[in-house]
């Protein structure tokens, strides 16, 4: 599929991060997109003990783990094959790719290394009218990423992004709008200074 080394990518970063963003259906999701395909032991009546001891799932009780693996179930997102009496594989459904591309963009967060290599990324676009809903949903998840609106159309980040950037602006078909600059000064950056934290 399209973008799958990339969504699993961002589920992976997700599952290491401590995303506020962190429901028990995005990390059941998060799961089965990093596994790809489980075979576990027949569900009933521990829904959620196929996905084996990770730390992420300590947050949640069983009745949340339950809920979110048939959410997920009834959406149409994963399918479970039973092949014998003791075994069932578990995995995603790619049939309907624009759930699976949905749930990959709430999951997408921005990796952050230790160490600021003094560069600012600056994205750019200039997106037509006829597409103003496409653009309001790209402003919104740059917000959410933690992007700095510089201008209306301008928004700059400190670290590496341009993968996640541009998986955002091809999801909501405006890619072809968008451009990224690596810049090494932006005069008077006190405030982007400030607001990442950066010495």
């Amino acid at each position: 599929m399209e973008n799958l080394a990339k969504f699993k990518k961002s589920a992976q970063e997700f599952l290491d991060s401590n995303s506020g963003y962190a429901t028990a259906t995005k990390v059941v999701f998060a799961v089965l997109l990093t596994a790809g395909v489980l075979t576990v032991a027949t569900i009933a009546p521990n829904i959620f003990s196929f996905f084996g001891k990770r730390k992420r799932f300590d947050n949640y009780s069983d009745k949340q783990l339950r809920n979110a693996y048939y959410g997920l179930k009834r959406r149409g997102l994963i399918e479970a094959v039973k092949e014998d009496g003791e075994n069932i594989t578990v995995k995603l459904n790619y049939k309907d790719k624009t759930k699976i591309q949905k749930f990959s963009l709430d999951l997408l967060s921005i990796f952050k290394p230790r160490k600021w290599d003094r560069r600012w990324r600056v994205i750019i676009f200039d997106v037509p009218i006829k597409y103003n809903k496409a653009r309001a949903a790209m402003t919104a998840k740059l917000k959410e990423l933690g992007l700095y609106q510089l201008q209306k159309s301008v928004w700059v980040y400190p670290f590496p992004c341009e993968d996640e950037i541009l998986f955002v602006a091809n999801f909501f078909k405006i890619d072809r709008f968008v451009n990224i600059l690596a810049v090494d000064n932006i005069i008077k950056d006190d405030k982007l200074r400030k607001f990442f934290d950066l010495n």
